[in-house]
């Protein structure tokens, strides 16, 4: 892991380059270009809010932005894995290039999509406004919990990647097990909802986006500070899973450019 993180420093300017020319080339040509950014979580908010208010009534109070705050960083998380599996595979003209760093690629997706995160920020702060849900202290938590989301996304990005390019298949796979993996995790719904207290703790230990979900309603919407100790055992299984996610990746870079 550390020679990883070491190679990603070196060829930061690549990797700067090619999330740039990701964010400008995602909406070039389209009208609205840049505003998709904002548009597009808008819109996935609008579709569950119409579901959820009028066809499958909730009575979470603020649900728009309750909804709003778990969707923005479950958008960077599917968008990143799904986008990511296909990272290296789908980029053979830059693989075959001499000593082309294959870990920048699965890398630039990912903080591509991050980037597209904390420019969405700003209206998630303004829907939270409009419901008199003003930020609080409490907030100085939320770059922790951005990092720890980053470490496990990078993790299953690598291995997704790496795995991906001798088994196609699995790309489509990941997908339809990111629809799964969305509705089994408290986005929609607040995991209280959920009344028997050892499914709750079942969902905490095998699922570790339930565990980041709860922290951002914690830090933006219920105004306190996530509970620590799943958050913190997330981290530790992330930072574990990252180093094994870097190994896998670097035993098979050699064979990239040939499977391709």
């Amino acid at each position: 892991m550390i020679r990883l993180v070491r190679e990603l420093y070196q060829y930061r300017g690549l990797l700067i380059s090619l999330v740039q020319r990701e964010l400008k080339a995602r909406y070039r040509g389209s009208f609205l270009g840049f505003l998709w950014t904002f548009l597009n979580p808008t819109l996935h908010m609008l579709v569950y809010v119409l579901l959820f208010t009028v066809v499958m009534r909730q009575n979470i109070p603020n649900f728009p932005f309750f909804m709003f705050v778990g969707l923005l960083p479950w958008i960077w998380f599917s968008t990143s894995v799904g986008g990511g599996a296909s990272a290296i595979s789908d980029r053979r003209d830059l693989l075959t290039k001499v000593r082309f760093p294959a870990q920048v690629l699965p890398t630039s997706v990912v903080v591509t999509n991050l980037c597209n995160f904390v420019l969405s920020l700003p209206l998630m702060l303004v829907l939270g406004m409009a419901y008199g849900q003003w930020p609080t202290w409490h907030v100085v938590l939320f770059p922790v919990v951005v990092l720890i989301q980053l470490t496990f996304t990078l993790a299953l990005t690598y291995i997704l990647a790496a795995i991906n390019v001798t088994f196609r298949d699995l790309q489509h796979i990941v997908s339809n097990l990111l629809t799964l993996w969305f509705f089994a995790t408290p986005v929609l719904y607040p995991l209280s909802t959920i009344q028997d207290e050892s499914a709750r703790s079942l969902m905490l230990a095998l699922n570790p986006m339930v565990s980041l979900m709860t922290s951002y309603q914690a830090i933006f919407y219920e105004h306190r500070l996530p509970d620590a100790e799943p958050l913190m055992a997330l981290a530790a299984v992330s930072v574990v899973l990252l180093w094994a996610a870097s190994s896998i990746f670097e035993s098979r870079r050699e064979e990239f450019a040939e499977s391709i």
